[in-house]
C-alpha cells in the first residue's frame, strides 16, 4: 500500500476513485455516519459546534487510514483541484471554500500516480504549490 505525504492531495485522488462516475472504492458518506449518532443535518451540526473550519475527526480518521492499492492509483489519469469536490463536503460539511483548509501544498505524491495525464482547476482550485506548472510539465501532465 502507498502512503501519501499530503493529505489534501490524497483527498483529490479519493475524489476520483470514490466519488467519480465509476466508483472504485466504497463510498464514505458523512451524513450516514452522523445520522447513526442522531445528527440530521451535518452542516448545521458543524456550525453549531464550531467545527466549520476543520476536517471532522471521524472523516479525517477514515480517509487517513484508507489504503489505496497501487493498481487503483495506476488508474488515476486525471485530477481536478476543485474546491467543490464531493470528498471535501464529506470532510467539512459546512466549509465555504474561503480558506486554505484543503490546499494542496506538495506534489511529491505525484510519483504514486504513474498514469496521471491531466489536471484541471489548477488556477482556481485548491493548489498552493508555487512551481506547480513546472512540476506538471516535467512529468508530462497537461494542465487546464
Amino acid at each position: 500500500m502507498n502512503q501519501f505525504s499530503d493529505f489534501n492531495l490524497k483527498l483529490l485522488v479519493i475524489e476520483e476513485l470514490m466519488y467519480g462516475p465509476e466508483p472504485l472504492l466504497p463510498v464514505y458518506d458523512v451524513s450516514a455516519r452522523l445520522a447513526e449518532r442522531g445528527v440530521g443535518d451535518p452542516a448545521s451540526y458543524v456550525l453549531e459546534n464550531g467545527l466549520h473550519t476543520e476536517v471532522l475527526a471521524e472523516s479525517r480518521a477514515h480517509f487517513e487510514s484508507l489504503e489505496i492499492p497501487a493498481e487503483l492509483l495506476a488508474r488515476v489519469e486525471e485530477l481536478c483541484f476543485d474546491a467543490g469536490a464531493d470528498v471535501l463536503r464529506h470532510c467539512a460539511p459546512a466549509w465555504d471554500g474561503e480558506d486554505d483548509l484543503f490546499d494542496v501544498r506538495s506534489l511529491d505524491d505525484l510519483a504514486l500516480l504513474p498514469n496521471l495525464r491531466e489536471v484541471t482547476f489548477v488556477e482556481d482550485g485548491v493548489l498552493a504549490v508555487p512551481d506547480a506548472a513546472e512540476i506538471f510539465a516535467a512529468r508530462g501532465i497537461e494542465t487546464d
